[in-house]
């Protein structure tokens, strides 16, 4: 049966019956309609932007999600999935007539498998809560985004998330292993399990990183890691950015492949170590954290190798961590840094292009050039080792001006990152911070070849609209989609 999408009118009219109908599903508790109760749920890590929902729905096990995406589908309501909300893209943000989906009561970790070396979780588990629940055993689950502390694994799959260790372990999609998910019509399906490769068609790999497009991840198995031997960090500060860019494509071009190679620019240096004091150097226009891990010898040899390259470049100082404490401070720093950023700017835009290692000099010389031209700051902190650039564009949202300057040098770093070779997101999204910039990437026909992926699963566009496809269409696209069965992503 294929439903359409009730006209928004409908939907507001039809308030309270719709509440009524999710209350028969949920518990009493599992249902906020006040509008004071939706105000948490306005708006996501892209704070920027802001819209009410029509209603909220918490449940707590599979079955529920099911009968409550059963329940809208029957009634033509748009749903917007949300886990912790610190989408930085704003892939959770709500809709006027779309309830939303919040999967955070579902927390519970269900199996842990130490000798297949597995576990699955509900899709609102924390990402730290998996290394919590495993690291006395001596293992740990490898992707690290830095809101680790707070954002769920659900959210992590639908933006396949990675994090500073990514370098070497893999971003979500590499640590995945199945998934138990719900339709549109509510219908639940299992995919792939506590095995490698499973037979048929990719439906994992399309599924992670769909930004909930498609279905509803509800329980999560991931690959669990056994701990390393040990690990430390270092830090190489030099006198500028491009030559601290040099540096990442001279470690990067010459093999060795460390589990984490960060990148500070002076903004961030200070912001972080008025944070975390962690001895980062404050005479630094630009610093790197590369962190090895692996016995003694193999931590010397790696770490001798990469000083032996960061000399090349003349750095202002080279430093070891001594202890399992510096080293955790230097993390603190790095994990808490957009955080930090905050500290010095009333708000910013977190931009997350990425691009080919060889032009992250460039790429840094440009952003600075265009950061200057339009008399915005913008901090540089990201992961350096695989080229996701996370620019932090410092503003004031209470100044339309200002915002309106952000928005668009936003839009032209990430033109920039696509012009040298690389694209849009690594690891945020597109969310509608970026929907209006696919064009910029794809072409036409890339795009309704997409279009149609998303109709197959989700044929009245119900699930998270508005989201990754761009409602500024050419006219030869819009006059396409008026005779084509690809609904319209402004509809």
């Amino acid at each position: 049966m294929i439903v359409q999408h009730a006209p928004k009118a409908d939907i507001l009219a039809r308030r309270e019956q719709i509440l009524a109908g999710l209350r028969r599903i949920l518990p009493e508790t599992g249902v906020i309609g006040e509008a004071l109760r939706l105000k948490p749920y306005e708006t996501d890590g892209l704070a920027a932007y802001r819209q009410p929902p029509l209603a909220v729905a918490l449940p707590e096990t599979t079955e529920q999600v099911a009968a409550v995406m059963a329940f809208c589908h029957a009634e033509g309501v748009r749903v917007v999935p949300r886990g912790a909300g610190t989408s930085l893209s704003g892939g959770a943000l709500p809709m006027e007539d779309a309830v939303v989906l919040g999967l955070m009561r579902m927390n519970r970790i269900l199996e842990i498998d130490y000798a297949d070396r597995l576990a699955v979780v509900q899709a609102g588990v924390t990402n730290i809560g998996i290394t919590n629940a495993v690291h006395e055993r001596g293992f740990f689950y490898a992707p690290d985004p830095s809101s680790q502390l707070a954002c769920m694994i659900g959210g992590n799959v639908m933006m396949n998330s990675g994090g500073a260790h990514c370098l070497r372990y893999g971003v979500t999609a590499n640590n995945l292993l199945g998934l138990k998910v719900v339709t549109v019509d509510g219908q639940i399906l299992e995919i792939g399990g506590a095995h490698c490769d499973a037979a048929g068609l990719d439906w994992l790999g399309l599924i992670t990183g769909s930004e909930g497009q498609l279905v509803l991840a509800t329980e999560v198995t991931v690959r669990i890691l056994r701990s390393p031997e040990g690990q430390r960090a270092m830090l190489a500060a030099f006198d500028g950015t491009e030559v601290a860019g040099q540096c990442v494509d001279a470690i990067i071009s010459s093999g060795i492949i460390p589990v984490a190679l960060e990148f500070m620019d002076r903004p961030c240096i200070h912001a972080c170590e008025a944070f975390a004091h962690a001895g980062y150097p404050m005479d630094a226009e630009a610093m790197l954290i590369i962190e090895v891990e692996g016995s003694v010898a193999e931590q010397d040899e790696l770490l001798g190798r990469i000083k032996d390259i960061c000399r090349r470049f003349k750095p202002l100082s080279l430093k070891v961590s001594g202890s399992a404490e510096e080293s955790a401070a230097i993390w603190k720093g790095r994990k808490g840094a957009f955080g930090a950023v905050g500290r010095i700017s009333p708000d910013y835009l977190c931009m997350d292009g990425t691009i080919p290692t060889s032009r992250l000099p460039e790429v840094l010389r440009r952003i600075g050039e265009m950061s200057a031209a339009c008399g915005l700051g913008v901090a540089n902190v990201f992961h350096a080792g695989d080229g996701n650039l996370h620019p932090l564009i410092m503003f004031d949202a209470n100044d339309p001006v200002s915002f309106h300057k952000a928005e668009t040098l936003g839009a032209d770093i990430l033109k920039l990152c696509v012009e040298v070779g690389g694209c849009l997101t690594g690891e945020h999204g597109v969310g509608v911070e970026k929907r209006d910039l696919m064009n910029v990437q794809f072409t036409e026909p890339e795009l309704d070849q997409q279009r149609r992926i998303k109709s197959a699963f989700d044929p009245a566009w119900l699930l998270n609209p508005s989201k990754v496809f761009p409602l500024k269409l050419p006219p030869e696209a819009l006059e396409a989609a008026r005779h084509s069965a690809v609904p319209m992503a402004a509809e």
